[in-house]
């Protein structure tokens, strides 16, 4: 997804400085693409309050090309890889290794490739909004984006719950006491939301330190695990026998396809480096190089740390929230380092909090930037008078939020409600994607070989409709999977209503939404870009007076 087309002059007002390296949702390490991408996701003008430029703001220069290919391959680990996956993977055991190889060749590479040739065939504000609607039309554009922004209210539970489930590994068996107790869960997860919510609300500038954090342990937990697996493997021996035989998928399971979901929800986020276009040295060079290099280590990374997981405990006894600190504790309970387990959980829980607040301070903005925000209430893109931040948008992501956690865990156990968002997730997150892959050979079609200046995947046409179809298969497949009740879960009709019913739900209100713009549309919010699909160059954001000056 394209946020903002490349070279676009970003409004500055406002903005504190110096920034944090993980401003960014997602974003959680130091490096010159971190500094770019915050720049964009938190201009003001993705807000609706017009403000006076400075004259020193105006005469700033444009972006400079400065990112190399490494920069790129760094952003897209830190935006991509999460740790929480491992667990869930490794739960299938041997067979989780071939998945991920088999989900970066159906899933990542497609994805990857579709996203490199729409970006420039279809250049301009919106990204996966603008492809689905030049391909698909007006509404399947915005259920696109609708649907890829408000995943994130359903992603929100389920990343506070893991970071619940996570956290009371680090106070040993005494806390562990509490893993099933739905009332610590539903507390610590609202406590952390509302925190989060508030420091958003007060800037920048005060939630920075939060997320700097965050990266720093995720990046340290990370390093543990990978070390953890080598050390097991040297000194200890494999609790999970690795052969040639057990290490192929049994697909007549319905735990292998759930697990393949997962899989692919893991591998999302690689559309979100090309927002940089304007900032990367010679990008139509650099980009899919950049790209291909970040598919094989990020898919090394998950392997990796999966086999670790298995080197460490049988796959029949890792926990789908606590596998890590499971893992490490075993591990140091038999080299001596009893405190090896806690530890980990204690970064596994600051690096998840980290990213939960980047994500809730980013997440408020989306709606400007997948350029759905014309649809909504005005009133959302309000900012504060005091901190310049969208504290509606805030407030109200935070109240649904609790709401979906609040649904979540009715009824349902920890475990079962955990599923419940990862496949709601999977469900939200995943749809605007079948769009991507679909337009991908379909506006190569159309283009009748006017292929001029665009990252052609390679194979020609027919190859062109290979990778897409591969791509949108195992999307869908990926999604009705999700759909399916696990074996063990105790009301498969409350699952169904919860996983389904409620993803049905969220995309009907999205269509009022649109419903009622429709109505409204001879009334032209000044705020809002101009709904031309492929306009680039004289297409700018009223609100931003810098931008107007500068272009």
């Amino acid at each position: 997804m394209t946020w903002m087309r490349g070279g676009e002059m970003p409004c500055r007002q406002d903005l504190p400085q110096p920034l944090s390296p993980t401003d960014t949702p997602g974003l959680a390490c130091s490096f010159p693409a971190g500094a770019a991408l915050r720049r964009r996701i938190h201009c003001p003008c993705f807000g609706r309050r017009t403000m006076a430029t400075t004259q020193a703001a105006k005469n700033e220069p444009g972006l400079r090309r400065v990112l190399g290919t490494w920069d790129l391959v760094l952003f897209n680990i830190a935006a991509i890889v999460a740790l929480r996956w491992l667990s869930m993977a490794a739960q299938v055991g041997p067979s989780s290794l071939v998945l991920w190889l088999l989900g970066l060749i159906g899933f990542f590479i497609p994805l990857a490739l579709a996203v490199l040739e729409l970006s420039s065939r279809v250049p301009g504000q919106g990204g996966l909004y603008l492809w689905s609607k030049t391909a698909f039309g007006d509404m399947h554009g915005f259920i696109a984006g609708w649907t890829y922004w408000v995943s994130n209210l359903v992603y929100f539970p389920f990343a506070l719950l893991f970071s619940a489930g996570i956290f009371l590994h680090v106070g040993g068996d005494r806390w562990l006491a509490h893993a099933g107790d739905s009332g610590y869960h539903l507390v610590y997860c609202l406590t952390v939301l509302w925190a989060a919510t508030g420091l958003g609300i007060f800037g920048l500038e005060r939630v920075k330190w939060l997320q700097n954090i965050g990266g720093i342990a995720t990046w340290s937990a990370a390093a543990l695990i990978l070390a953890a697996g080598a050390v097991a493997t040297y000194r200890l021996g494999q609790a999970t026998t690795i052969t040639a035989a057990n290490v192929m998928p049994d697909f007549g399971k319905l735990a292998t396809f759930s697990t393949f979901a997962t899989i692919a929800l893991a591998f999302q986020g690689l559309e979100l480096g090309l927002i940089l276009g304007g900032e990367i040295r010679d990008p139509r060079r650099q980009i899919p190089r950049a790209t291909l290099i970040s598919c094989v280590v990020i898919a090394a990374i998950y392997i990796a740390g999966t086999a670790s997981l298995l080197i460490a405990l049988p796959a029949s006894t890792i926990d789908i929230i606590a596998g890590i600190p499971q893992a490490l504790s075993a591990i140091g309970e038999r080299i001596g380092l009893p405190m090896f387990g806690p530890l980990t959980a204690g970064l596994v829980t600051i690096g998840t909090i980290g990213s939960i607040s980047a994500w809730i301070t980013g997440t408020a903005r989306l709606p400007f930037v997948v350029g759905v925000d014309r649809y909504l209430p005005a009133a959302l893109g309000r900012l504060h008078p005091r901190y310049g931040t969208p504290h509606v948008a805030l407030i109200t992501q935070g109240i649904l939020t609790s709401l979906v956690l609040t649904a979540a865990l009715s009824g349902s156990s920890i475990h079962e409600a955990y599923i419940i968002l990862v496949d709601m997730t999977a469900i939200m997150s995943l749809l605007p994607l079948l769009y991507i892959l679909l337009a991908f050979p379909l506006l190569r079609h159309r283009a009748a070989g006017r292929n001029e200046g665009v990252n052609l995947s390679p194979g020609g046409t027919l190859g062109c409709w290979l990778v897409g179809l591969t791509g949108f298969t195992v999307t869908l497949l990926a999604i009705v999977t999700s759909m399916i009740p696990p074996a063990d879960n105790s009301s498969p009709g409350l699952f169904l209503l919860k996983v389904v019913g409620g993803s049905v739900l969220l995309i009907g209100v999205g269509l009022m939404f649109y419903r009622r713009g429709q109505q409204q549309a001879g009334q032209v919010s000044p705020n809002s870009w101009p709904d031309i699909p492929g306009e680039t160059a004289d297409r700018q954001n009223p609100a931003c007076p810098e931008q107007a000056d500068a272009e």
